[in-house]
């Protein structure tokens, strides 16, 4: 009992923070309102830079964006492919909760593999045109007038007329703060990992303070928390728990480790899979010491979280095209960093 009280909190600490940090990347991207997109995707080396950029951007969004605009034959293949080599979904969001230097060092590691891959794709494919795709799912993008993120004058009639949503998400930050503040979650003592986890959960609270019902509707109560928070939780609680479970009750790290190439092969193949959680299971292990860099950095490539799933809706051959691609650069990056002792 007390070790699956442990696990929970543990749980329940990475998903308050990848909560958070969903949060203010949703209020960061409709700010921007997606203009400077379409200028860097105006070059091919834009496009491949642009991609990467979005790739890198933790959660499914920036995916979503690039398949959306390869739909509409803005970015090209090669886009595309760099793009979902950057992408590691929701499980960035972990990666950085859990183990934020090794995290960097991965993006830092997949950037220039992407650029180079997008690059070399473009030239191999260079007669291929992107699919006319239909839809955009996933992409939510407004013009400032649409959307105003910080409505002066406007804010105190919100609290007014206070909306179930607005208030539920507010008292569960204020929550989070308290739990953060007595230690209930994250670390006991006042660290860096403590003060970040504060920060950002006071500009969450900020956000859902002020922001638009609109926004609070459709971006953070559908889009956040609905549909991702739960999964992000019950993925992590179970991938630490079956991990502690393997490695500690049954002492299975000694086969694991043996047998690297296999479970390398097999992370690439778990990769192919279009769902945020599978590849938690080598976030947690590599955060334990049994698995190396070069398995993580294999996984990392190769899955996207959703990010492909609207390609897949409307080009299975596209889509299966990409994930092959990804597979073999990230099968090569991996055995290579493998032969070298990563």
């Amino acid at each position: 009992m007390h070790e699956l009280l442990h696990t929970f909190k543990h749980a329940l600490m990475i998903t308050s923070f990848v909560f958070v940090m969903m949060l203010m990347i949703e209020y960061i991207n409709v700010i921007t309102s997606g203009t400077w997109q379409q200028r860097m995707a105006e070059k091919p080396w834009g496009q491949y830079l642009l991609a990467v950029l979005l790739g890198a951007t933790p959660g499914c969004l920036g995916a979503f964006m690039v398949v959306a605009m390869y739909s509409h034959r803005v970015v090209s293949l090669g886009a595309l492919v760099a793009a979902m080599i950057v992408t590691s979904g929701d499980e960035a969001f972990v990666m950085f909760a859990m183990m934020p230097k090794t995290a960097f060092i991965i993006m830092g590691i997949m950037a220039p593999i992407g650029l180079l891959a997008g690059f070399l794709v473009d030239k191999i494919f260079a007669s291929r045109k992107s699919a006319c795709l239909s839809d955009c799912d996933g992409l939510q993008i407004h013009p400032p007038h649409d959307c105003d993120c910080f409505p002066r004058g406007k804010i105190l009639q919100h609290w007014k007329n206070l909306s179930l949503s607005r208030a539920s998400l507010v008292l569960v930050m204020i929550v989070l703060a308290i739990m953060i503040i007595n230690g209930t979650v994250g670390p006991k003592e006042w660290n860096w990992i403590r003060y970040t986890l504060m920060l950002a959960t006071g500009i969450a609270l900020f956000i859902v303070s002020t922001v638009p019902d609109h926004f609070l509707e459709e971006h953070l109560w559908e889009h956040v928390v609905k549909s991702h928070v739960p999964r992000i939780f019950l993925w992590t609680f179970g991938a630490l728990l079956i991990i502690h479970i393997l490695i500690e009750k049954m002492n299975l790290e000694p086969l694991i480790q043996d047998n690297s190439y296999f479970v390398l092969f097999l992370s690439g193949l778990i990769g192919i899979i279009p769902e945020s959680g599978p590849h938690l299971a080598f976030v947690t292990m590599y955060s334990k010491g049994i698995i190396p860099l070069s398995i993580l950095l294999t996984s990392s490539i190769v899955q996207d979280g959703h990010g492909m799933i609207p390609l897949l809706a409307h080009s299975r051959k596209d889509f299966f095209l990409v994930k092959t691609l990804n597979l073999i650069a990230g099968l090569l990056v991996g055995i290579v960093l493998m032969l070298i002792g990563y």
